[in-house]
């Protein structure tokens, strides 16, 4: 079952770029983020492309079931991918967490 976590960065990238673009068209749930996170939109844009800051954003979903969820069925994203993405831009340092 470990093929299943094969994910290069680029495809992981892919992934927390479409939660990102979820993130952004809904206010509450990016108003949440930055509360959260402590980054505005400013430094959300220009990290657009920092696996640290797609974990984050990916890390933000994984931990709301039900927001992530709702961003996987308004993604049309399977379940998984934002967990596997966010394997893949850790270096696939971690272990599956679930």
């Amino acid at each position: 079952m470990r093929e299943k976590h094969n994910m290069n960065e680029e495809q992981a990238k892919i992934v927390a770029l479409r939660a990102l673009a979820y993130l952004v068209g809904d206010e509450d749930a990016l108003q949440r983020f930055m509360d959260l996170s402590g980054i505005d939109s400013t430094e959300l844009r220009a990290g657009a492309d920092d696996p640290a800051m797609l974990g984050g954003v990916l890390d933000y979903f994984l931990g709301n079931e039900t927001e992530l969820l709702e961003m996987c069925t308004a993604t049309d994203m399977a379940g998984e991918e934002p967990g596997r993405a966010r394997h893949s831009l850790a270096g696939n340092k971690y272990d599956e967490w679930s």
